[in-house]
């Protein structure tokens, strides 16, 4: 049987990661990948480029993206992050939510920025677009442009609860597409739909205990019958035990089965 090394989840400079399309898959080829795909936070705008520099390469390239959801079950929201592979990026739907999604984000980040600026901290939107190469705005650049300016030492002191997991900052929230709107996008689009980083989704209460286990299992249940068609189960932040749940998991529900690092950059591990 074939085997392959793959890396289903990672990020350029259009949205929060550091390198360009093209930088990540010399990278990703130097360390002898085998099949890549770009997910960069509720965009596409990277994914032409990379899927060019992949057949430059000679790598196996596969469209992909990442939004940030939100699903209802049971009177309860969850923030759920929805990894979509194998659309077509041409598809005008896919083109018109990502356009939307960009504004929304927009809109939050100047809220977010004025509240930080109460806390001390004297950034405005235009200095962190300035060091975004891609013109995205995410956290992780608010983090270097931080690091730019002698807040902080490294990117990853910004991600305290003092600064950007304060309440204060948490409280400020971009408008999101709902788990099933963005199942229906991605796969309107001819893609597939998974679940990413599922250890993380913070509303699940008991992680390891089997309170978590079985909460996470109605949820997946329900996401299935919406259209889900995949779960990534290996990912850096997952222990032995849950990658091998999530496998059997994903075996009981017929669903595929992704590894990804959640690549942002060497800066931001």
């Amino acid at each position: 049987m074939d085997t392959y090394k793959c890396n289903y989840h990672m990020h350029s400079y259009y949205s929060d990661g550091a390198l360009s399309p093209g930088q990540l898959v010399r990278k990703f080829c130097d360390e002898e990948y085998d099949v890549i795909s770009l997910t960069d936070h509720d965009g596409i705008d990277g994914v032409r480029e990379f899927l060019a520099a992949c057949e430059a390469a000679g790598v196996r390239g596969v469209s992909g993206v990442e939004f940030s959801t939100n699903h209802y079950l049971n009177g309860k929201q969850y923030e759920i992050h929805l990894l979509g592979y194998n659309f077509d990026p041409d598809d005008e739907k896919m083109i018109s939510v990502c356009r939307d999604l960009r504004q929304k984000r927009h809109d939050r980040n100047v809220r977010l920025l004025a509240k930080l600026r109460e806390m001390g901290y004297d950034i405005d939107l235009e200095e962190v677009e300035a060091q975004s190469r891609g013109k995205y705005v995410g956290k992780p650049n608010i983090a270097r442009t931080m690091v730019s300016k002698g807040y902080i030492k490294a990117p990853k002191e910004a991600f305290s609860k003092d600064i950007l997991e304060s309440p204060e900052i948490k409280a400020i929230r971009k408008e999101k597409l709902t788990t099933e709107e963005a199942i229906r996008v991605i796969t309107e689009a001819g893609g597939q739909p998974f679940v990413a980083h599922p250890a993380k989704i913070k509303e699940i209460e008991g992680r390891g205990t089997e309170v978590f286990w079985n909460e996470f299992e109605e949820l997946l249940r329900d996401l299935r019958s919406k259209g889900l068609k995949g779960l990534e189960c290996i990912y850096p932040e997952h222990t032995e035990e849950e990658k091998f749940r999530f496998v059997q998991l994903a075996g009981k529900y017929h669903l595929h089965i992704s590894s990804g690092t959640d690549f942002h950059g060497d800066d931001l591990k």
